[in-house]
């Protein structure tokens, strides 16, 4: 049976609860192995491993409770090795890269933010300075609604200020949150936010942090934003030159798997 692999401790963390449960339908036990300074969280490997809902949130609960008494490395859903034997090689192998992330982000919780405008509010601003747009659309309606091709050169120079100002937006957020985190990571764009970022935050500092952007908030009404954490820090997982021959951090586990297949 094959191993799953939830996250990297230090050999030292505080034990875990001796009832915690992971992933699989029965959830199966969680335990820990252990290799030199290092250890990792794990338990057996269901057969056939999905992103069901249960088993996404038994993976986070997993580094939820790990966290709690120290700092964790975790590892993306999905992470499975062939065997025991092989997690604890991939820990020795890999035993300085890991040692430098675990204390890279000790003391630290991940904070996603997403963004995105209201509507209502942002076509006030497009408006009220845009000359043109509000120019045409006040032609527009004197003219009873304009023509179809006024319609749509305004819906077009509507469209591109909007473009314009989302992405002015995305770069005054990335910015207002630069001084007040240790490190910010731009996730990948979705269709309906303007920005989707992940913050590195000093747990101490964690109610500064969410006072700071409350009132970013209130200073920018148009735009809306929701804040999800404290998460384990998936983001910054990988150290800014983990992008060598050898893999990353989130891919050790599934290269090593590989490797013995």
């Amino acid at each position: 049976m094959s191993t799953y692999v939830y996250g990297i401790i230090r050999a030292s963390h505080s034990p875990l609860g001796q009832d915690l449960d992971g992933i699989g339908d029965p959830p199966r036990p969680v335990r820990v192995l252990r290799e030199g300074e290092l250890a990792a969280i794990v338990s057996d490997a269901p057969e056939e491993l999905r992103p069901k809902r249960r088993d996404l949130l038994a993976h986070q609960h997993v580094l939820d409770e790990a966290g709690a008494d120290g700092v964790v490395l975790p590892m993306r859903f999905g992470s499975a090795s062939p065997d025991d034997d092989t997690v604890t090689r991939v820990l020795a192998e890999r035993a300085g890269q890991f040692l430098e992330r675990l204390q890279a982000l000790d003391g630290t919780a991940e904070y996603n933010i997403k963004a995105h405008h209201d509507e209502d509010a942002v076509l006030h601003l497009i408006m009220s300075s845009h000359d043109d747009v509000r120019s045409l659309a006040q032609a527009n309606r004197e003219a009873g609604g304009g023509t179809q091709e006024d319609k749509v050169r305004l819906g077009e120079m509507v469209a591109a200020a909007v473009q314009k100002r989302e992405a002015s937006d995305a770069e005054l957020l990335h910015q207002a949150l630069v001084p007040i985190v240790r490190a910010v990571s731009a996730g990948a764009q979705s269709t309906g936010w303007l920005a989707n970022l992940s913050c590195l935050v000093e747990r101490r500092s964690a109610e500064q942090f969410l006072t700071a952007v409350d009132a970013f908030r209130q200073e920018h009404p148009h735009l809306e934003l929701r804040v999800n954490g404290p998460l384990p820090p998936y983001s910054f997982a990988e150290s800014p030159s983990s992008e060598q021959a050898e893999g990353g951090t989130a891919e050790a586990f599934g290269n090593a798997a590989a490797e013995s297949g």
